[in-house]
């Protein structure tokens, strides 16, 4: 008999290693239903795979979900009341494709390389602070402030009120939860106020002062002659400033804890040089990535394991699990930053959501962490790392690591 472990997101436990939890799911329960959540969970790769990838799969929950009960139609309706346009995160084709077109010009591979000098001068300034001291506190010192200047550079945004803009994509980050309230809900709406009453001057005086940067590039965007109506510009750069450093601030966290705990992977990196440092960071979104899990609406029955999810039904797709399953990672509770295959995860997700600001992402944590380790041969956690209080989006709110 096997021991049955709950899956049960609000328990501290979880949260702080839900590892253990998405292996009894994958091998006991790969279609598993939670009371706690009216769900269907998926955590097998392949099953995972499978449902980011079908064209027969929304994202626009709103719309295509059926299976709300009372406190989720509330929800609901708390999101419809805010008005303006929605983020094409949550958009299905065609308003997510026309969307996706006009933005990503900013965001290809050769666009974001060029990027890689800046990033590298802020993250040496970061680090002046450990050489001199031998110890930081990760997130505060490097982990924000590194992304968080690099997507204001790239809008050409102020950053004086950065704290405030920090304490902003919290809130909003928290309303992506299932498990939030109508209170958080109602801050998320505060939070939306305050962030579009900080980009409208913005963008005003953007349009009659157009430079080189993203904001500008979206305010004459064109594609087949369509442009971003102001809703859609809005909801647009909120996306692109909160997404464009709340994931990275995680994945540079969660990756400096795992390289701390594993000496011998830091010298095979630092052995490599920075040859290494591409697959580095896809192991490291594997083992350990900053977003968990995501939700999708099937638009017609689909059948996973033996199992249906009925049409309207919400289906959680567990990355986490995803990406630890052995029957596609060998050895998959091991960091390895030589495996082959370590591309192969799915902490971007899959089909045509996958993340936009991937090759930034990962620009950043090779510059970051691959940094850290050719400069310091020495890492020891110095405090009992605190996990923030996310079920989506997985990562340390404070690490303080000595370095020498």
């Amino acid at each position: 008999m096997h021991e049955r472990l709950v899956y049960d997101p609000s328990n501290p436990g979880f949260r702080a290693d839900p590892y253990p939890v998405y292996a009894y799911l994958r091998e006991h329960e790969p279609l598993h239903w939670s009371d706690s959540r009216l769900i269907r969970v998926v955590s097998r790769y392949d099953d995972v795979a499978r449902v980011l990838r079908s064209p027969d799969v929304s994202r626009d929950i709103d719309v295509a979900a059926v299976d709300f009960d009372e406190v989720e139609l509330k929800r609901r309706d708390v999101r419809r009341s805010r008005g303006g346009a929605k983020s094409m995160l949550n958009l299905d084709p065609p308003d997510h494709t026309r969307l996706r077109a006009l933005v990503s010009k900013a965001f290809t591979p050769r666009t974001v390389e060029r990027l890689r000098p800046r990033v590298q001068q802020l993250v040496d300034d970061a680090l002046s602070t450990a050489d001199q001291s031998g110890q930081i506190e990760l997130v505060d010192a490097l982990a924000f402030p590194v992304p968080f200047q690099v997507i204001s550079d790239m809008l050409d945004m102020p950053t004086e009120r950065a704290a405030e803009l920090r304490d902003w994509s919290q809130v909003l980050t928290l309303a992506l939860e299932a498990t939030a309230t109508e209170d958080d809900l109602a801050r998320a709406g505060w939070a939306v106020e305050q962030i579009v009453g900080f980009l409208i001057p913005v963008i005003e005086h953007r349009r009659t002062h157009l430079g080189d940067d993203v904001l500008s590039a979206l305010i004459v965007a064109e594609e087949s002659g369509d442009r971003l109506s102001l809703p859609e510009l809005i909801s647009t750069v909120v996306l692109l400033y909160v997404a464009g450093h709340e994931t990275t601030v995680n994945l540079i966290g969660n990756g400096a804890l795992a390289l701390s705990k594993y000496p011998d992977q830091r010298t095979l990196w630092r052995s490599a040089g920075s040859a290494l440092d591409g697959n580095a960071i896809d192991e490291l979104l594997r083992y350990d990535g900053p977003v968990q899990q995501t939700i999708r609406v099937p638009l017609v029955d689909m059948e996973v394991n033996g199992g249906v999810i009925p049409a309207g039904h919400r289906v959680l797709t567990l990355l986490g699990a995803a990406n630890r399953d052995g029957t596609v990672f060998e050895h998959p509770d091991a960091l390895q930053l030589d495996r082959e295959g370590s591309a192969r995860h799915l902490s971007f997700a899959q089909g045509i959501h996958y993340c936009l600001g991937a090759a930034l992402a990962r620009l950043e944590a090779q510059v970051a962490l691959g940094t850290m380790v050719r400069r310091y041969e020495n890492w020891d956690v110095l405090e009992t790392p605190s996990w923030r209080d996310r079920l989506t989006i997985r990562g340390v709110d404070r690490l303080v690591l000595a370095l020498s």
